[in-house]
């Protein structure tokens, strides 16, 4: 009964928020000067009649609720509107390069924290020298843009000439290597460890800090004393103590690497949505942007949530208070 009610709302928290975001989203792109038609203004073949037809095929003679509610409910399917500069639905748009985004994403996550974990552990738990090694390196990568980091990678590919740079396939490759797969991560590797490397830091020096915190406490003092062994003592109570805000850290690094990988799809050529956005910045279709900005914000919001999730099944104060 406690879980049904901490699920509920914790639901509610997520679909109040998004409805928020998406208030904000559409308000906030319908200030911003000018339009995709005051473009079109611009080229004299194109008579003010039709400017005004197009105005009205697109709804943008609604009054601003009107369209805000067209949008939302076109939103809350999928759909999400119609493309001003495509002139094509916007989910035709937008599901293939959402899945490329998705891959960079939790390719890079999971690379992140596979690389941060167990370095963060042994950090934490070593110290002297290593962990100032560690902490030196986190320092200088935590300083070094995004754009820097996939620059370099870039250069070291183009000199060496193994590795692919942009896209996802290369026209040469031969589909029977793993139907593609070889393909598609020699593609991947370079964005990927751009991202990886890119959110190394805040992954490391969070991991550090909790295990940290979980070795100089008084339980695992004192289990010392009883002769645990540090393999013991590290794995099954200093871990799982310090469980919690890794966990935390978990659902927001999700959301935070797919946010996070426009620019890095922009530097690397990567075909996902950052890209896509970027253009329609540029070519002031509104609703593509809109869509870019609410999935992004679903993903957060379904990370959290996830998150909530993980905390309330690990950790019995999280049930005791609801």
């Amino acid at each position: 009964m406690k879980a049904a009610r901490y699920l509920e709302r914790r639901l509610l928290h997520s679909l109040a928020l998004l409805i928020v975001v998406s208030l904000l989203a559409f308000f906030l792109s319908q200030l911003a000067p000018g339009s995709f038609l005051d473009e079109l203004k611009l080229n004299p073949q194109i008579s003010q009649q039709t400017i005004d037809a197009l105005r009205v095929h697109y709804g943008l003679d609604q009054p601003l609720m009107v369209r805000y509610f067209r949008w939302l409910r076109s939103a809350m399917v999928g759909d999400f509107g119609y493309s001003v500069a495509y002139n094509l639905p916007v989910n035709h748009l937008l599901w293939g390069r959402m899945r490329a985004t998705l891959l960079l994403g939790t390719s890079a996550m999971l690379l992140a924290w596979l690389i941060a974990l167990p370095l963060g552990i042994w950090s934490a738990h070593s110290g002297g020298f290593a962990d100032r090694v560690l902490t030196g390196v986190s320092t200088v990568l935590l300083g070094t843009p995004e754009l820097a980091l996939g620059l370099i990678f870039l250069l070291i590919a183009a000199r060496l000439g193994d590795l692919p740079v942009g896209g996802m396939s290369s026209v040469s490759a031969q589909s029977v290597e793993f139907f593609g797969a070889g393909n598609l991560l020699r593609h991947l590797l370079i964005p990927a460890v751009v991202l990886a490397l890119a959110s190394f830091p805040v992954l490391f020096r969070h991991v550090r800090g909790a295990m940290r915190e979980s070795l100089h406490s008084p339980f695992i003092q004192a289990a010392r004393g009883h002769g645990i062994g540090e393999t013991r003592l590290l794995l099954r109570h200093a871990l799982p103590a310090a469980a919690n805000p890794l966990i935390s850290l978990f659902g927001l690094s999700l959301a935070a690497l797919v946010s996070g990988s426009l620019l890095v799809e922009v530097i690397c050529g990567w075909p996902g949505l950052g890209p896509m956005f970027i253009d329609a910045i540029y070519a002031r279709d509104v609703q593509i942007v809109l869509a870019v900005v609410m999935l992004f914000s679903a993903f957060l919001v379904i990370s959290n949530f996830i998150a909530d999730l993980l905390l309330y099944a690990t950790d019995p104060r999280v049930r005791a208070e609801c």
